[in-house]
């Protein structure tokens, strides 16, 4: 496994990449679909596949739970449990046990708290989340971490940080496959440069295949985040891939692109998509598909996508669908969204490719620029 990348000629912190591994490769800049279970929410992989997704993302934790790491390898893996055939990364656990605040008991050792499915008494350790993990049979595994709240303290984030630091420490110590499961580190420090720097540095050293910027978009304002991103990202080395985690809107990926990140995940497509949001080219960035005025429209989604919903089907239909409560509305959008995440994806990859990423920047600039978080 490894990576390459290719400076931008105009911009040097926008980059092309490719990453390695034992079960293909990835471009980069690049969004990973969340498949939380091991399925992207109503969608999929031969749809998947359809739309160009080259990687895609499973949760450690929940497939812990259920229907367990052991099993999910008696049965031939993460990729054949799936039917995914390319990379797969998992993310560690960290956020969830961040989710379970009012549940948890943190300690040195690592978080105890009540499975959300029976009760049952679990613990989650570094080298636990390291263990299943590798069972799953992932390609990149995620350092285990406290991801702290974005509203914190100097006092409570500077502690979280140096307990992410020992456990990164751990989780390298715990892997038994190199070769065959890369290791990215994850960065903390909240809001606090001097915490981002302290991190970053720790990060470095030790050495990981690749590195993720975590605790951002965890309720901070953002222009906080883009502050954050403004100078840390290029903290990290330049020779290993930088994965922003759980961001973002399209907005968010563009800006994070100008400031040198490679890769990103994010529920948000098919999230949005489960409540009727569509993001769409032109003008608008996204478009309300319940909306009464949408009733009688024989238009696509998006005259510009080619995913099945915007060929096979009309607004008006979609509306239809979202107002009698059919499953297949949630599902048409969500592979439209995932689609135009993706075709943005490789817009900003040929963007980059032939110098003309600040054009492709100014113009998502100025499509965001009206839209209020409200929205």
């Amino acid at each position: 496994m490894s990576f390459s990348y290719k400076q931008s000629a105009t911009n040097s912190l926008t980059r092309l990449g490719m990453f390695n591994t034992l079960h293909g490769s990835f471009e980069t800049p690049n969004f990973m679909p969340v498949g939380t279970q091991a399925s992207v929410k109503g969608v999929d992989t031969e749809r998947l596949k359809e739309m160009g997704a080259q990687i895609m993302l499973v949760n450690t934790y929940h497939l812990w739970l259920r229907p367990g790491a052991e099993l999910v390898k008696e049965l031939g893996g993460i990729r054949k449990f799936a039917g995914w055939d390319g990379p797969i990364l998992s993310d560690s656990g960290g956020f969830q046990v961040f989710s379970l605040q009012g549940i948890r008991k943190l300690s040195e050792e690592g978080v105890e708290f009540r499975s959300h499915i029976d009760g049952s008494k679990k613990f989650l350790s570094p080298e636990k989340s390291i263990e299943i993990q590798e069972t799953l049979g992932v390609d990149i595994a995620m350092a285990f971490d406290e991801c702290p709240a974005g509203t914190l303290d100097h006092t409570a984030v500077s502690k979280s940080l140096d307990l992410t630091l020992r456990w990164a420490r751990r989780c390298l110590d715990a892997r038994k496959n190199p070769e065959q499961t890369k290791l990215f580190g994850i960065t903390q420090g909240g809001m606090f440069k001097d915490l981002r720097t302290k991190s970053a540095d720790a990060m470095r050293e030790l050495n990981f295949d690749g590195y993720a910027i975590g605790g951002l978009s965890v309720g901070e304002p953002k222009p906080a985040m883009y502050e954050v991103l403004s100078y840390h990202v290029e903290q990290l080395p330049t020779d290993k891939i930088r994965y922003l985690m759980g961001v973002g809107t399209p907005q968010d990926i563009v800006e994070a692109v100008s400031r040198g990140v490679d890769l990103f995940d994010c529920v948000m497509p098919t999230r949005a998509g489960r409540f009727g949001r569509a993001f769409i080219s032109g003008e608008k960035p996204f478009i309300n598909i319940k909306n009464s005025q949408f009733q009688k429209s024989s238009e696509p989604i998006d005259s510009n996508c080619r995913c099945l919903a915007c060929r096979r089907y009309t607004r008006a239909y979609i509306n239809h669908l979202f107002k009698v409560d059919e499953m297949l509305g949630p599902i048409l959008l969500s592979i439209h969204n995932l689609q135009y995440y993706l075709q943005l994806m490789h817009n900003i990859r040929s963007s980059i490719a032939n110098n003309s990423f600040q054009e492709l920047y100014k113009n998502e600039h100025a499509r965001w620029s009206n839209v209020t978080e409200s929205e």
